[in-house]
Parts: structure tokens; C-alpha cells; sequence
């Protein structure tokens, strides 16, 4: 399998690699043939978080046995020295290691201070001088603040979304990362799940060379269809005209202000479903829609009628969206989608 060299890590990793994160939703021994099933079909990156529940038990069970054939990359949102170091020893112990490759500070709103002894940067470089990490990354969603880590020259590896529905600034990224010999690490190359082309999303990365898609792999079949990609089998090495017209419609239609359900504006403090309920205009239309008119969804969506426009999910969103807002013209559409479509769902006269 193609292998890219991480930055200045010097790590060289398989350009298709897995995220872990989908890991929380599968059931145990589930997910741990699914990780070694990965590893056993040649990927050798595997990137997971504390914030992930019991992801990081789960790939450490798959890994057992084989820790010094892959690269093990991890996650803590604690903001001061004590709270890293000590989500550190969690890690260690959950992926059944003495060691993390890549250790990244998770969803940082700003550039963490390198200068203050308390801070989580200073517990990075004391974890890395014990050798319970080998290189320090950073994780944001926010473009600004991924552009100033590069350019801080402090990290060794960025982790940004990045799809074929990338803004160009997003797009220039790569760019400036392959320039300052920093690892570049896509997450959401599916835009959330919005994207339902694999071949299209898979073609897109190969464009660039730096970038190191980690997949979100949650079943066999995803698994099966990513290797096939990698390997050339099944949809082609080479792309056809065809997979670059569908991206440019694609940009078209999706490319601006939408909710990527990256879930950092929850908890709400109404109950609402937000990371789902702010982007139903597009699930209806991009996906089989019967499914979201069920009782349950219903009672999700009519929930929208309780926020409180407290603002705290519109001071978390790393996009800058207005939740609020747009959860009111989701219901909307929402509404009318459904007095338009409603004689279609089953049991109901045509």
C-alpha cells in the first residue's frame, strides 16, 4: 500500500489510514476485528482521542501483538500540564503501549502558549522528554488558528478537515504544511458524511501527495471499499472524467457555510440534536429520506422549537455558524419537505 512521509516526523504512513473516532459506536469484539482487519489489509496509521469514549481500548485490544508494526496517533482536549500529562497515562494504558507516536492537542481554539510552564504545551514537551510521546501534533477546525500552528513552527503534524468541498483558503493548507515540512492529517474527508462517493473522495486526496486521509471506518464493507480504492482494484487506479465533473457539481452545490456535525456546540442545554438537526436540508436530499420522518426524528426536529438562543452552541462553533438561525429555517424546510413528500412513505395512500 502507498506509503506518505509525515512531515518531518519522518514517519512513513499509508495514505489511506483509519480514524478511529466511529470506533464508540460498534459494539466490542466488533470493532476489534475491525481495526486488526484493517491493519491485516495494510493500513499501518491508526488515529483515535480520549474524547473518543472507548475507542482507544478498543484499537489497542486489535493492536495487541503488533504495536511495533503500526503508528499510533491520540488526542487529549486538556488545556494545562497536570490535566495532558494525565490524559497521557490514560492513553498509554487504554492502547496497551508504552508509547504514542503522535500526540496531539485536540481541538485547539487558539495557538496554545508555548511559554507557559502550566500550559498543555509544556506537558507535551515533558511527556516527550520522558519518551512517552514521540512527536507533537494539534488538531483544530478552525483555519485561522491551523495557519498560525503551522506557521508557529511548534508542531509536527496538523489535523484539519479537508474534502473536495474545501474552501480554497482550507485547500492551501496542504500547501503551506508541505512547505513548513509538517504532516498534514485529513479528517472528515467525507465532509461529515455528506460526501457519499468514495471513489470521487479517494480521487480528490490523491491530488495531494503530503496529505494523510484517516477514514472513518465503522463496518467491513467501508473497510473493503477503501482497500479496494488503495489498491487500485474495483473503480481504477486512475480516475475518469466522469469523478472530476461529479466533485465540480458537488463544489457547487455544497461548497460555503453548512453544518459539518462535527458535535462541538453540544451538549445543548434544550436537548437538542443539533449536529444532525442543523443539516437536514442536505440529509434529505443526499440520502434515502424516509428514514428521518420516523416518530423519533420527528420528535428530534419538533424539538427545535425549545431553543433557548442562549448562544452557547454559536460561541462553540468553530465553523462561526449561527445554530440558532439555522436550526429555524432546517425546521422550516423540514416541514414543507414533508407536506410535499408525505403520500410517498409507506402506509400512506399514493
Amino acid at each position: 500500500m502507498k506509503k506518505v512521509r509525515l512531515g518531518k516526523t519522518g514517519i512513513m504512513v499509508t495514505k489511506t489510514s483509519m480514524g478511529c473516532l466511529p470506533l464508540q459506536r460498534c459494539e466490542r469484539s466488533y470493532a476489534v476485528r475491525l481495526v486488526r482487519a484493517a491493519y491485516e489489509s495494510g493500513i499501518n496509521f491508526f488515529d483515535t482521542a480520549r474524547a473518543y469514549s472507548d475507542s482507544e481500548s478498543k484499537t489497542g485490544e486489535a493492536l495487541r501483538g503488533v504495536r511495533d508494526r503500526v503508528v499510533l496517533a491520540t488526542k487529549s482536549q486538556a488545556r494545562d500540564k497536570k490535566g495532558l500529562l494525565q490524559h497521557i497515562e490514560s492513553s498509554l494504558k487504554a492502547l496497551q503501549t508504552d508509547y504514542i507516536d503522535i500526540f496531539q492537542l485536540h481541538n485547539v481554539p487558539g495557538l496554545p502558549d508555548p511559554d507557559d510552564p502550566d500550559g498543555a504545551y509544556a506537558g507535551a514537551l515533558e511527556a516527550r522528554r520522558r519518551g512517552l510521546i514521540g512527536h507533537i501534533g494539534v488538531t483544530t477546525h478552525r483555519i485561522s488558528v491551523a495557519e498560525e500552528c503551522v506557521d508557529s513552527g511548534l508542531f509536527e503534524t496538523v489535523q484539519f478537515p479537508f474534502c473536495y468541498i474545501s474552501s480554497e483558503r482550507d485547500l492551501a493548507l496542504a500547501g503551506r504544511c508541505r512547505e513548513a515540512d509538517i504532516g498534514f492529517i485529513a479528517m472528515k474527508g467525507l465532509a461529515g458524511g455528506l460526501l457519499t462517493d468514495a471513489r470521487a473522495c479517494h480521487a480528490f486526496m490523491e491530488r495531494y501527495g503530503n496529505v494523510v486521509p484517516i477514514w472513518g471506518i465503522q463496518r467491513f464493507e467501508e473497510l473493503e471499499q477503501w482497500i479496494a480504492l488503495a489498491s487500485g482494484d474495483g473503480a481504477g487506479a486512475v480516475p475518469d472524467d466522469a469523478v472530476w465533473e461529479h466533485i465540480a457539481r458537488e463544489r457547487q452545490e455544497l461548497s460555503g457555510a453548512f453544518c459539518r456535525s462535527c458535535g462541538y456546540c453540544m451538549p445543548c442545554p434544550a436537548g437538542i440534536e443539533i449536529r444532525n438537526c442543523a443539516r437536514m436540508n442536505m440529509l434529505l436530499r443526499r440520502s434515502p429520506w424516509e428514514q428521518y420522518f420516523t416518530p423519533e426524528w420527528r420528535a428530534k426536529m419538533e424539538k427545535i422549537n425549545e431553543c433557548r438562543r442562549c448562544g452557547a452552541c454559536r460561541s462553540k462553533c468553530p465553523y462561526e455558524l449561527d445554530p440558532p438561525e439555522l436550526l429555524q429555517y432546517m425546521l422550516k424546510d423540514y416541514n414543507e419537505f414533508y407536506e410535499a413528500h408525505k403520500h410517498l412513505l409507506p402506509g400512506r395512500p399514493a
